[in-house]
């Protein structure tokens, strides 16, 4: 088994040369890892089902001169896939980063879901994820390595409300850590990122947000842009030496939120 070295030095700051993918990226949690990666020096490629918000994300990047492409990019689709590394190699001839973002939500309960919206929900969350994964390492394995990081959730930890959530976020724990093993002599990490409460477009108006930030030791939502920062480290070369792993940015709601907020509210931890 091939050894892969560290690289030496710091090198979080410095992505010039490698070419990041990140889907669901027109807007939201994608679009700010997206602009992170670039700043960091990456060439960005930006992919989502959102052909207009996708366009405005990458001509915005490109005045403030960053090297950034838009493909609209369905993640269920193999035939969507196959493509999309096509267009990469054409317009750089390698791929160095993947991360697996595209997700949707549809917030119903085992009784009430339909089997068509049990399969959207999978197809996107976990087999665009799969099939993400299945198509970048082959340019990574060509180019030496890489570094893939999926974006689960802190549901994948407990059971949440949207089963068919829960069941994709619980499957991409097991997606990591399956591909982080197949791949790692290939010199390819694979990692998960899971937020807790995130605000964006796709729960602004959810209607348990501020019931799950009253239960977030921390007392907030996570910005967009703290969540970008953990990928862009696990992304990164600082990270050479991790994978497999599981990453929780959600405030300690995972680690105890429903015994915190029982103990501040019987005085047992103070006022905040």
């Amino acid at each position: 088994m091939a050894a892969h070295s560290r690289p030496q030095g710091d090198k979080m700051s410095d992505m010039n040369g490698k070419v990041a993918l990140i889907t669901g990226s027109a807007r939201g949690q994608g679009l700010a890892m997206a602009r992170l990666f670039a700043k960091k020096g990456a060439a960005v490629v930006l992919c989502d089902v959102l052909e207009e918000e996708g366009g405005a994300a990458v001509e915005a990047l490109s005045t403030d001169g960053f090297e950034a492409r838009f493909f609209i990019h369905d993640v269920s689709s193999e035939t969507s896939w196959r493509g999309l590394m096509e267009d990469i190699i054409a317009w750089k001839g390698r791929l160095d980063i993947l991360v697996n973002n595209a997700g949707i939500v549809k917030r119903k309960n085992i009784a009430t879901y339909a089997l068509v919206d049990w399969q959207d929900v999978l197809n996107v969350n976990l087999t665009g994820a799969f099939l993400g994964i299945q198509a970048a390492a082959r340019l990574m394995q060509a180019a030496g390595g890489g570094a893939i990081v999926n974006i689960g959730s802190n549901s994948a930890f407990a059971g949440h409300p949207d089963v068919a959530y829960a069941v994709s976020k619980w499957g991409m724990r097991g997606l990591t850590r399956s591909a982080a093993m197949e791949f790692a002599s290939s010199g390819i990490r694979v990692n998960c990122v899971c937020p807790g409460v995130v605000v964006t477009d796709i729960n602004r108006d959810a209607p348990h947000l501020q019931g799950l930030l009253n239960l977030t030791p921390l007392g907030r939502a996570a910005e967009p842009s703290e969540v970008a920062s953990v990928v862009c480290f696990l992304a990164s070369d600082d990270a050479a030496m991790v994978t497999g792993e599981e990453i929780l940015v959600d405030g300690g709601f995972t680690n105890g939120g429903a015994y915190w907020r029982t103990g501040m509210d019987a005085g047992f931890y103070g006022a905040r």
